[in-house]
């Protein structure tokens, strides 16, 4: 089973400046990129590297706010709403000029309890400006141990307010570090939630480090995602364990060969 793999600039490459880091990216054999904050690097600058390369941007995040206060994201955050839609006109804006297939629009860190109706009205918002463009809106479980007081930890949370909303262009970032440290299950829960699903992100666990190592055994899971029919590239979000990332991408050489799914066991893991 042949899988393809996005490499995410805000961990990958980063010892470069944002062109030549996705140049680096189409030579080391990945498939797509997708970007933290971008918003430094001129589009024109971005665009010409993906066209020079051909490679596609999956997604790009809206700013996190004030890094140095504590911000993660603005959109939960009551009191912050003029801010908040600012950044995501700005993403909007950056996606459009790149041809970037979808926004994740960053909730914060609060513990305000009008945070949730915060959240709500700003994903309308975003997922309005974004749908005349084509584009898609990405929400993320963020866990609790990285993130704390994030506004939106699990995936239940985030199931529940893209039902509540209704929009046909909002979906959940399934990063599968995320959400092993929150619950784990991944397979069936990539299973449970597969029609909310918009991106797959993954990286080890428990360090964010090199994907072919820790507790989640990624060789048996991506074939096991793609043999449910999930066919766009996996977002290799992790921290090289080196510190470069060259001598991480043994695992991308390996898995990009083709990987056959191997047979799980155990109750409910068999094949259904």
């Amino acid at each position: 089973m042949m899988l393809r793999f996005s490499a995410n600039l805000g961990y990958l490459f980063t010892d470069r400046p944002l062109p030549q880091a996705i140049r680096a990216a189409a030579e080391a054999g990945f498939d797509a990129v997708e970007c933290h904050f971008p918003y430094a690097t001129p589009s024109a600058e971005v665009t010409a590297a993906l066209a020079e390369t051909g490679l596609p941007l999956i997604a790009l995040n809206t700013e996190p706010g004030d890094r140095a206060a504590g911000e993660f994201g603005l959109a939960a955050l009551p009191g912050r709403e003029d801010h908040a839609r600012a950044a995501i006109v700005r993403a909007v804006d950056y996606a459009v000029a790149t041809g970037a297939g979808a926004v994740h629009v960053m909730a914060g860190v609060t513990d305000d309890p009008r945070a949730g109706a915060t959240f709500a009205e700003n994903l309308r918002f975003a997922c309005d400006r974004a749908a005349h463009h084509g584009l898609t809106v990405l929400i993320e479980p963020l866990n609790p141990r990285d993130v704390p007081g994030y506004h939106l930890q699990d995936a239940g949370h985030a199931a529940r307010l893209i039902a509540d909303l209704a929009r046909d262009n909002l979906r959940l970032m399934f990063d599968c570090y995320h959400l092993q440290i929150i619950g784990g299950d991944l397979s069936m829960g990539f299973r449970a939630l597969r029609p909310l699903i918009g991106h797959v992100q993954f990286a080890s666990v428990p360090d964010r480090g090199d994907p072919d190592r820790g507790e989640v055994a990624y060789d048996w899971l991506l074939p096991r995602l793609a043999a449910e029919g999930w066919q766009t590239p996996f977002g290799a979000e992790y921290r090289p364990s080196s510190g470069r990332t060259e001598d991480s991408l043994g695992w991308l050489r390996r898995w990009k060969g083709g990987v056959e799914p191997r047979s799980a066991t155990g109750p409910g893991l068999g094949d259904q």
